[in-house]
C-alpha cells in the first residue's frame, strides 16, 4: 500500500473535496469550502514530500515536474473506483501537491440543483456552450451531468478532451471517446483539430486555455457541431469579453461576428455554503437570443445583463436571481448570498427591499489602513493575508491603496496596483464604485490621468445611483486632483 493511499482514505472519511500537502506545513483538507489543518505539530519536509509524491506519480509526470515544476494527472485509489485529480507544484517553501476527489458516480441534474435552463443546452444540434466560473466552482461536475444526460437521451458520437480525464462516461446511447491531454494527445488544440476528422456530433473541451483552442472551438461550432467548453470568468458578459480580448485588435470584429453566430449559451456558476453543511451551486444563465447576438456583434456586451433580466421566460437568470432564490428557500444564508454576489451593492439593495435581515462587515475607503516608511510590516502582513486568500476583495483593496498612494516611494508600485485593481474588478464586477475608484487611483499613480478621470467619473455615477454620499465627496476630490495631473497620496484619503 502506497503511503498516499492512507491520506486519501482520510480525505474520504472527512468528506473533504481536496487534500493539500505542502512543504513545512501539516496535512490540510478542504471541507465545505474551508481549509482545515490536521491537529498535529508534524510538518512535511521537502525530502518526505518528494518521496511520498514520486512513489505514486507516473514516470512521465515526475519527469515533467522536474523539468517545468508543474504537472497534472489522475490517480485512482487502489481497490476502489474513487479517483483524484492531482497537481504537483513548487512554491517558495518547496514541493506541494493538491488532490481533488472526483465523485465515482456522475451526479444528476436533480442532485446538483442544476436549473432547467441548462438542460435545454443538452439538446442543441450545434453551437458553442461555455460553462465558466472560478477554480473549484463545480464546472467539471456540471459538464459531466450535461454529458451524462446527452449520453442517456441521444444517439450520437461524443468526444471529450480533458486534462486529466475526470468523470468516466460509459457509452450508453452515445459512443463516448475520452482523450487525455499528454496521455492520448499532445494538446487541447491538436486534439480539437483532429476531432473534426473523427466524425463527432458533440465535442467537450475541458479548458479553452489559449487563443488557438478558442479559435478552433468557435470554428468547430460554426461547422455544425455542438461544442462545450470551460473558462475562468465570473459572469456571462465578462466571458464574452474575455474571449474577444484574447484575439489581436485587428481580428476582434471578425471574432465578434463568429461568436454572435455560433455562441448559444453561457453558464456562469459559483459554489455557496449550505446552511446545513455542504455546498450548492448558484448559476447565471445566458441564452443567446437574436438581441443578445446583436449586442455581441456590435460590441455592446455591457447591455447583456439587462437582456438577461427580461429573458427569464426562456431560461435566463442572473446570479442575483439565483442567490435570492436560494436564500428564500432557506438553503443559504443572506450573508453567503452577499459574499458570493458579483454586484454587491445591488445585492444589498435587493436584500433590504425584500426585508431580509443580514450582517455584513463592509470596508469603507476611509477604514483602510495604509503602509508607510515607519510601518512597512503592514504591507508584508497584507501580502501574507492575500497568500491565504488570493481572491479576498477587502485584502486586495488594502494592498492597492498601499501600492498606489503610500508616501514612501519605495512602497509605491503603480503597475502592480493597476494589475490588482483589474483583478478586483473581475471579482466584484463593474458596478461597485469602490473598485472603480481604486482603478482610477492606480491609473493616476502611473500618470495615466485621462484613464484615471474616466474611471473616476464612472465610479461617481455608480456611487450617486447607490446614494453613497461620503464616497461621492471623496471621488469628487480625487477627480479635482487628477484634473490637475496630481496623483493621490495617503493623506488625501483621510
Amino acid at each position: 500500500m502506497k503511503k498516499i493511499d492512507q491520506y486519501l482514505e482520510m480525505t474520504i472519511e472527512r468528506n473533504a473535496s481536496d487534500i493539500h500537502l505542502s512543504t513545512n506545513h501539516p496535512l490540510c483538507f478542504r471541507i465545505d469550502g474551508e481549509m482545515h489543518f490536521e491537529k498535529t505539530e508534524e510538518k512535511f519536509t521537502q525530502e518526505q514530500l518528494e518521496e511520498l509524491l514520486f512513489e505514486f506519480a507516473p514516470e512521465r509526470n515526475v519527469t515533467q515536474f522536474k523539468k517545468s515544476w508543474d504537472t497534472d494527472f489522475a490517480y485512482e485509489l487502489p481497490g476502489t473506483d474513487i479517483r483524484f485529480r492531482v497537481n504537483f507544484f513548487m512554491d517558495q517553501e518547496g514541493v506541494g501537491c493538491v488532490m481533488r476527489q472526483i465523485p465515482n458516480k456522475i451526479p444528476t441534474f436533480e442532485e446538483l440543483n442544476i436549473p432547467e435552463g441548462i438542460r435545454a443546452f443538452c439538446f442543441l444540434e450545434k453551437g458553442l456552450v461555455i460553462v465558466t466560473g472560478p477554480t473549484g466552482s463545480g464546472k467539471s461536475t456540471t459538464l459531466a451531468a450535461m454529458i451524462d444526460l446527452i449520453n442517456r437521451t441521444r444517439r450520437q458520437h461524443i468526444i471529450t478532451i480533458e486534462d486529466p480525464v475526470e468523470f468516466r462516461h460509459a457509452s450508453l446511447g452515445c459512443l463516448v471517446n475520452q482523450r487525455e491531454v499528454h496521455v492520448n494527445t499532445k494538446s487541447f488544440s491538436v486534439a480539437l483539430r483532429a476531432a473534426l476528422r473523427e466524425d463527432p456530433d458533440i465535442v467537450l473541451v475541458g479548458e479553452m486555455r489559449d487563443l488557438e483552442t478558442m479559435e478552433i472551438a468557435i470554428e468547430t461550432a460554426e461547422t455544425g457541431h455542438l461544442v462545450f467548453g470551460t473558462l475562468h470568468t465570473n459572469t456571462a458578459a465578462t466571458t464574452i469579453d474575455r474571449i474577444i480580448d484574447k484575439f489581436p485588435a485587428d481580428r476582434q470584429n471578425q471574432i465578434r461576428t463568429m461568436l454572435a453566430d455560433s455562441l448559444k449559451g453561457v453558464v456562469a456558476q459559483t459554489l455557496c455554503k449550505r446552511i446545513t453543511g455542504g455546498r450548492i451551486a448558484a448559476a447565471e444563465i445566458l441564452v443567446v437570443t437574436p438581441a443578445v447576438a446583436a449586442n455581441i456583434r456590435e460590441g455592446k456586451t455591457h447591455q447583456i445583463p439587462s437582456l438577461m433580466q427580461v429573458g427569464k421566460n426562456i431560461g435566463m437568470r442572473t446570479f442575483i436571481d439565483d442567490l435570492l432564490g436560494l436564500v428564500h428557500k432557506g438553503i443559504i444564508s443572506p450573508e453567503e448570498a452577499y459574499e458570493k454576489a458579483v454586484d454587491k451593492p445591488f445585492m444589498e439593495r435587493k436584500l433590504h427591499e425584500e426585508g431580509i435581515q443580514f450582517e455584513i462587515e463592509q470596508t469603507a475607503l476611509s477604514d483602510i489602513s495604509f503602509g508607510s516608511d515607519e510601518d512597512l510590516s503592514k504591507i508584508e502582513k497584507i501580502r501574507k493575508k492575500l497568500n491565504v486568500n488570493p481572491k479576498d476583495p477587502d485584502t486586495i483593496r488594502e494592498l492597492i491603496l498601499v501600492l498606489a498612494t503610500a508616501k514612501d516611494d519605495e512602497d509605491r508600485n503603480g503597475q502592480e496596483a493597476l494589475e490588482y485593481a483589474e483583478k478586483l474588478l473581475e471579482i466584484t464586477g463593474p458596478n461597485e464604485a469602490l473598485s472603480l475608484v481604486l482603478l482610477s487611483i492606480s491609473h493616476a499613480e502611473l500618470e495615466n490621468f485621462n484613464e484615471a478621470i474616466s474611471w473616476g467619473k464612472k465610479a461617481l455615477r455608480i456611487a450617486k445611483s447607490n446614494k453613497q454620499k461620503e464616497l461621492m465627496t471623496r471621488i469628487t476630490n480625487y477627480l479635482n486632483l487628477f484634473k490637475k495631473r496630481i496623483p493621490l497620496r495617503e493623506t488625501e484619503t483621510d
